[in-house]
C-alpha cells in the first residue's frame, strides 16, 4: 500500500483510525474456509497493511498515533462469532507488541473495544440466514441471528459519543493504552478478567510446579 500520494496532499499523516470490521458468523468447527480467510483479510490482516503503510511517515517525523478499533471480543469470546473473536484478539496482540515497538520513536499506539453501538452493523443478519453444515450448531446460530436482529438499532451505545471519547482520550497528558466503550461493554470485559484472575489463582499451584528446582 502505497501512501505518499495522501501523505503529500495532506503533509503526512499524523492520526490513522483503523476502524474497517465485520462480524461474519458460524460455528469454529463448520465455518466455510474462504469465509475464515475473507474475515481475517478484512479484521486483521487490512489493519495490519493499513499500519504498516503509515508507519514510515511517523517513525521519520517521531510523531503519530495509531488507533486500533477492535471490540469487545477482543477481550472476551462471543459465541457464534469464534473467528471474528480470533481476528480481534490477533489485533489486541498485535496492538500491544506495536505500542511497545514504536513507543521510544514518539509514536503513540491506542487500542479500542466498543461494546454494542447504535451503527448498521447489526442491520445485514436479517438478510443472512444460517448457513451451517453442521446441525448441531444450527439452534445456536439461529438464537445468534435472532438476537442480532431483534436489537438492531436498540443497541445502547452512541456513536458520536464513543467517537468524542477516543479523541478526548488521546489528548490526554497520559492516555490509556486501551479504552472499553459502553457500559455493557465495561461490565462484560470486567466480568470477563476478573474471572480470569480468579481461575489462574485458583490453579496457582499447578503453574508453579513446572520449573526446575531452583538451586
Amino acid at each position: 500500500m502505497d501512501t505518499r500520494g495522501t501523505s503529500a496532499h495532506f503533509g503526512g499523516i499524523d492520526v490513522l483510525v483503523n476502524n474497517a470490521g465485520r462480524g461474519w458468523y458460524g460455528s469454529v468447527e463448520g465455518m466455510d474456509d474462504a469465509a475464515v480467510r475473507q474475515l481475517f483479510e478484512l479484521n486483521f490482516f487490512s489493519v495490519l497493511a493499513v499500519t504498516r503503510a503509515v508507519l514510515p511517515g511517523m517513525r521519520a517525523r517521531r510523531s503519530g498515533w495509531i488507533i486500533n478499533v477492535s471490540s469487545v471480543a477482543g477481550l472476551r469470546g462471543e459465541l457464534g462469532f469464534g473467528y471474528y473473536t480470533a481476528a480481534k484478539h490477533a489485533v489486541e496482540g498485535m496492538t500491544d507488541v506495536l505500542r511497545q515497538e514504536v513507543a521510544p520513536l514518539g509514536v503513540k499506539v491506542l487500542a479500542v473495544q466498543p461494546g454494542a453501538f447504535r451503527t448498521r452493523a447489526y442491520a445485514g443478519f436479517a438478510g443472512e440466514p444460517v448457513r451451517e453444515s453442521i446441525e448441531d450448531y444450527r439452534p445456536m446460530l439461529q438464537s445468534v441471528r435472532t438476537t442480532m436482529i431483534e436489537h438492531d438499532g436498540k443497541q445502547p451505545g452512541d456513536p458520536m459519543k464513543g467517537a468524542r471519547a477516543v479523541v478526548a482520550t488521546i489528548g490526554q497528558d497520559d492516555p490509556p493504552h486501551r479504552l472499553v466503550l459502553g457500559s455493557g461493554g465495561y461490565d462484560a470485559v470486567i466480568g470477563e478478567l476478573e474471572s480470569m484472575i480468579t481461575e489462574i489463582r485458583a490453579h496457582e499451584h499447578v503453574s508453579r510446579t513446572v520449573d526446575f528446582p531452583v538451586g
